[in-house]
């Protein structure tokens, strides 16, 4: 149960405060205080959800109680109570942080509605705190999946272009083949840039059929389609002042990819079938595991879009290309599996991890991932060898 701090030397008064507002606040608990020293200590013992002071009071005043408890918790919400000729002071109460000052006689209904309006404040507080708790933990865990994991030459690259890529807005194609981690890298490129307080918004171009993919990226208004029961904000101005990842860039269809390259090249797309046009100011990350240059000869892909995403190019190589790296990947994902299932951290011995480093992986980073967890759940405590070779087919 939270407790109130009534803090207050008449008797008289403390005990008509706490017989009406324990009348109206059943949910409390009510502790009193009979002078500003003794309000102290109980500030220190514990946290209160509001304290109410008178400003004269024996050993430390009500003024003083107010600054020394925020300065040792600043998020203590007071209500002053003060006699007419101490306005000055409740005043000056309400510039060091006080919530309130209800003088003396003090008018109940007053105190009863400053009060409950101190209460929803501080639950406000303590709700946005959480909240804001539960989102650092969140960013956390959204970082951690997103980590890149490794010390071989060519992740280091990769590393050291983010790092000169980050800073500024120029657009990135990141090339290479599936699951070798180029969602990671788009990833980072966004968190350690200017935008990473905005929004990093993913399309994968190859899971949106044709017909919908206008819709999907720039939005459309009612009645525009079959289908279109209302309005819908697209992808790109759902990433105004933030990233859009076009995962997949390869297999969208030439009629949106001439939408993309207006949008590029004017900062504004156009919901399918409307005239309005919105101005967004977006970051454009593209990924894709095709050969752009076989793609743009075939006329599959529009060589000017080509050139308006690639700015800057990066290549994550294949993980048969960064085998070193394979130890540490599997520590990674090995903690993470551990995480999820909430189990104990499986160890790899040195031969389970040299069997891996012999076998190709077609499927590379996430293709290990599956066969970590694989045989975590079916190998020894210890995963050996012996558990590769029985559980891992190539």
């Amino acid at each position: 149960m939270q407790k109130i701090l009534i803090v207050e030397d008449e008797k008289a008064i403390s005990g008509v405060l706490h017989s009406i507002l324990s009348d109206e606040l059943t949910d409390y608990e009510f502790v009193i205080a009979e002078d500003g020293l003794e309000g102290y200590k109980q500030v220190e013992k514990e946290d209160f959800a509001l304290v109410i002071s008178d400003i004269k009071m024996p050993k430390l005043s009500g003024t003083e109680l107010l600054k020394q408890s925020l300065v040792l918790k600043p998020e203590t919400t007071f209500i002053m109570i003060s006699g007419h000729a101490d306005i000055d002071s409740a005043v000056s109460c309400l510039k060091e942080g006080a919530y309130d000052f209800i003088s003396k006689p003090i008018d109940i209904n007053r105190l009863i509605t400053s009060v409950k309006n101190a209460l929803v404040k501080e639950t406000l507080k303590k709700e946005n705190k959480n909240l804001q708790t539960e989102n650092k933990t969140l960013k956390k865990k959204v970082n951690k999946k997103y980590q890149m994991i490794g010390e071989s030459a060519g992740l280091k690259k990769i590393q050291d272009m983010i790092e000169k890529v980050a800073v500024s807005d120029a657009r990135v194609l990141i090339t290479g083949p599936n699951g070798a981690g180029k969602e990671l890298v788009a990833h980072a490129i966004h968190n350690q840039s200017d935008r990473a307080r905005g929004p990093m918004v993913e399309v994968n171009c190859a899971a949106i059929p044709s017909e919908l993919i206008e819709s999907e990226l720039f939005g459309h208004v009612k009645g525009s389609f079959t289908g279109a029961i209302k309005d819908k904000q697209g992808k790109f101005e759902q990433a105004n002042g933030g990233t859009i990842f076009l995962d997949e860039i390869g297999d969208m269809s030439l009629i949106a990819q001439a939408k993309v390259l207006r949008a590029l090249q004017e900062s504004k797309v156009s919901p399918v079938g409307s005239d309005k046009e919105i101005k967004v100011d977006v970051r454009v990350i593209a990924a894709t595991n095709k050969n752009m240059q076989k793609e743009i000869e075939e006329g599959k892909f529009r060589e000017d879009l080509y050139h308006r995403l690639s700015v800057i190019e990066i290549y994550v190589p294949p993980l048969d290309e960064r085998k070193e790296d394979i130890k540490l990947l599997v520590e990674h994902f090995s903690g993470m599996i551990a995480d999820e299932h909430g189990t104990a951290m499986k160890k790899f011995d040195d031969k389970a991890i040299d069997a891996l480093k012999a076998l190709s992986w077609t499927g590379n980073i996430r293709e290990l991932r599956n066969v970590v967890e694989r045989l975590i759940i079916l190998g020894g405590n210890t995963v050996s060898a012996d558990d590769v070779a029985s559980f891992v087919r190539k």
